[in-house]
């Protein structure tokens, strides 16, 4: 779709713009530097690149597997990236904090259904944001989130997971045009090419559990949100069926939770 591909001119500026807007956050809050958490796919790699350039040696990343549930190749990757863009890191591993929380909480194992489920595979994200603002609070960093505006409008993230950030230096660009950037910014291809996976568990991907890859998913976006147009002239143009356009319309407004501040109750006057 045309209006999702961005040309050299438009990346080149995307890159200017969000490499200052890091800048200018850190120095803003008067933090030494910032911390992200690097999984080895495509979306911390580019933060990872586009920070690094900002920030320079003010930037550290933690890669926080868990044993078990990360793929080797994701490790593989994040040092790949480390390397290539000069990003200090380190690693650590969360099986045995994972194991802690669910030993303390014994109702996340006894539970079989979907909550039960969600509640354990939502562990790691939690205890990745855990750890980026131990890092953060004890070197004075900000922490910054790689989320995509894809999945932000789908609400596809943790909560108080890697939801957790201060900052999101991506998150006006659609996972297309993420890929787009990421080749401007000579991420190793195959990082870019392999498939989005959160990582909540073992051989889960993305566009499987959203059921829609990712570039239908931002075609409906585009259509939907930027233009404003509904879920029976978005079929149409699409040539697909509006059921998938109205279960992608409810996932926006069902996760609208996700990224809004909390609400507060005002008392009356």
């Amino acid at each position: 779709m045309k209006e999702l591909v961005l040309s050299e001119t438009g990346l080149e500026r995307w890159r200017e713009t969000i490499v200052q807007a890091i800048s200018d956050f850190v120095k803003e809050t008067g933090a030494k530097g910032a911390v992200l958490g690097l999984s080895g796919g495509v979306d911390s790699a580019l933060v990872g690149a586009l920070a690094k350039e900002a920030l320079g040696n003010r930037l550290e990343a933690l890669v926080m597997p868990v044993s078990g549930v990360s793929k080797s190749e994701d490790l593989e990757h994040a040092a790949l990236i480390s390397a290539k863009f000069g990003i200090t890191s380190r690693v650590i591993e969360l099986k045995e904090a994972a194991t802690a929380v669910k030993n303390a909480f014994p109702d996340m194992i006894k539970n079989s259904g979907e909550g039960g489920f969600h509640a354990r595979a939502n562990i790691a994200p939690r205890l990745r944001m855990l750890f980026n603002y131990a890092a953060a609070n004890l070197n004075n960093l900000v922490v910054l989130g790689t989320g995509n505006k894809t999945e932000l409008l789908l609400g596809y993230f943790t909560k108080y997971g890697d939801g957790g950030v201060d900052f999101l230096p991506i998150g006006d660009l659609y996972k297309s045009q993420v890929h787009q950037l990421a080749e401007h910014m000579q991420v190793p291809r195959e990082v870019i090419d392999k498939p989005p996976s959160a990582g909540l568990w073992h051989g889960q991907t993305d566009e499987e559990e959203l059921g829609e890859s990712y570039e239908i998913l931002d075609q409906i976006l585009y259509h939907t949100v930027e233009e404003g147009r509904g879920a029976d002239e978005t079929a149409k143009i699409m040539g697909i069926n509006v059921k998938r356009v109205q279960h992608i319309i409810g996932l926006v407004e069902s996760g609208h939770h996700k990224r809004a501040m909390p609400e507060i109750v005002k008392l009356p006057e």
